[in-house]
């Protein structure tokens, strides 16, 4: 068929001369004749609560007078509405939709056509899903190429999930489009699909979110956590990284990077290279001329090692970044750690020897003093015996020496000292000696 095809058709009969009444009018439509093809919208945002409203907007540069908004499903239903001109040159209308429900499903296209030929319209725009959000399994949504990318860099996002859905949609906050991708070989338990974006320029920076679906249900699962794309590279002014104390360090050390800017930039991020973890951000201070951040590390583990670079950024668009600092990799070492175990265990051992030779001391000076004690106890009563049998056996005096008695000590009167003898009885030390007789000498 071609556009001269296009047109109302109605047809009658003639019977016996007479022709019949003409049967209600059949409207051909083509479509296709046009090269270029309207977007259909939504606003705020695609994603829409159950019970809420959503504005459809169907807009296109070709200067269409007329549009035609279709809903797909079982009602079929569609709207004709005149052509407007927005601020940016382009037409456009605006159909307000809602209240909206999970009972079904809402699949919009837009068409445009010119008074002067309604039934030869453009092609169809891309159709347009509301996505109603449910209670099931929530995906997870990732970058291939990490949360920062550089400007002109390729850009795919993927969205997975450990529940076989047939579909994924991926949703961008302040995005009135919503791009949909079929799930690639499902298997049992688990499900993915990829939405390449092409070419990263400024506007793919922002945070994404991506739901998953079932191609005979109108629900669609509860939304991903968020993941934020950063386009670096937007901003031309580049900072520069340092680190304190230094670039290698020993584990549990404690760490400072810092992300400096002559330029007046207000935040600073930091990134790991190869984390999936988004960079650090932090808010620019002032000091001497210059503008910086100071990001504190520690105390460091082995997983602290890495390469890292900082980006600046204005709060007024958080997604677009500068260049990156020049690359800055971080050493860290085990020596530290193994030098404090090795400190601790000299320690515990000198400790330990310590008491083992304070213990072997007391315990020598007890067996000492033991034997000391009992060496005194076993002489007293020796030298008792001797000196009470010296006094028994003879007469004592003062000087004098036991009659008959050969090598015995004298006796001492009680309360007097005792004065040794010599073999005539003459005093001559302190201590009490035996004495032999001299031969000769008087008894």
């Amino acid at each position: 068929m071609t556009e001269h095809t296009a047109g109302t058709y109605q047809c009658y009969y003639l019977s016996q001369g007479a022709w019949s009444e003409r049967s209600d009018p059949l409207e051909l439509v083509v479509t296709g004749s046009y090269y270029s093809k309207p977007r259909v919208s939504a606003l705020p945002s695609p994603v829409v609560t159950s019970g809420g409203n959503v504005t459809l907007q169907c807009g296109s540069r070709v200067a269409f007078d007329r549009f035609i908004l279709t809903k797909g499903g079982e009602d079929r239903l569609s709207w004709t509405l005149d052509s407007q001109v927005d601020l940016g040159g382009q037409v456009q209308v605006l159909l307000p939709v809602g209240p909206v429900t999970c009972s079904h499903r809402w699949t919009f296209r837009c068409y445009g056509y010119n008074r002067n030929r309604p039934q030869v319209w453009s092609w169809p725009s891309d159709p347009l899903e509301l996505v109603i959000p449910g209670g099931s399994g929530k995906p997870s949504l990732l970058s291939q190429q990490g949360p920062i990318v550089a400007s002109g860099q390729n850009l795919t996002l993927q969205c997975r999930s450990d529940i076989s859905y047939d579909r994924f949609v991926l949703s961008k906050e302040g995005g009135q489009d919503l791009p949909q991708s079929s799930v690639l070989q499902p298997q049992a338990g688990l499900s993915q699909a990829s939405f390449p974006l092409g070419t990263v320029s400024s506007i793919h920076g922002g945070q994404y979110r991506c739901y998953g679906g079932h191609n005979l249900s109108s629900e669609w699962s509860a939304p991903s956590d968020p993941l934020d794309i950063l386009v670096a590279g937007w901003l031309h002014y580049r900072p520069f990284l340092t680190v304190q104390p230094g670039p290698t360090v020993a584990s549990g050390e404690n760490v400072t990077l810092l992300c400096q800017s002559q330029s007046w930039k207000d935040t600073f991020l930091l990134a790991k290279e190869g984390a999936a973890d988004p960079p650090l951000r932090l808010r620019s201070q002032s000091r001497a001329q210059q503008h910086q951040a100071q990001f504190s590390l520690g105390p460091v583990t082995s997983a602290h090692g890495g390469t890292y670079r900082c980006y600046s950024s204005h709060s007024t668009s958080p997604y677009l970044l500068s260049q990156p600092s020049d690359p800055l990799e971080l050493l860290v070492s085990a020596q530290g750690l193994q030098w404090y175990w090795n400190v601790l265990i000299g320690v515990s051992v000198a400790l330990v020897l310590l008491l083992f030779l304070l213990l072997f001391l007391f315990l020598r000076h007890q067996h000492q003093s033991k034997g000391r004690m009992l060496g005194t106890t076993d002489q007293e009563p020796k030298d008792r015996g001797l000196r009470t049998r010296c006094c028994h056996e003879g007469p004592s005096s003062w000087g004098g020496h036991g009659a008959g008695l050969s090598g015995c000590c004298l006796c001492c009167p009680p309360g007097c000292d005792l004065r040794p003898a010599d073999s005539l009885g003459r005093q001559r030390g302190d201590k009490c000696t035996p004495f032999l007789p001299v031969r000769g000498a008087p008894r």
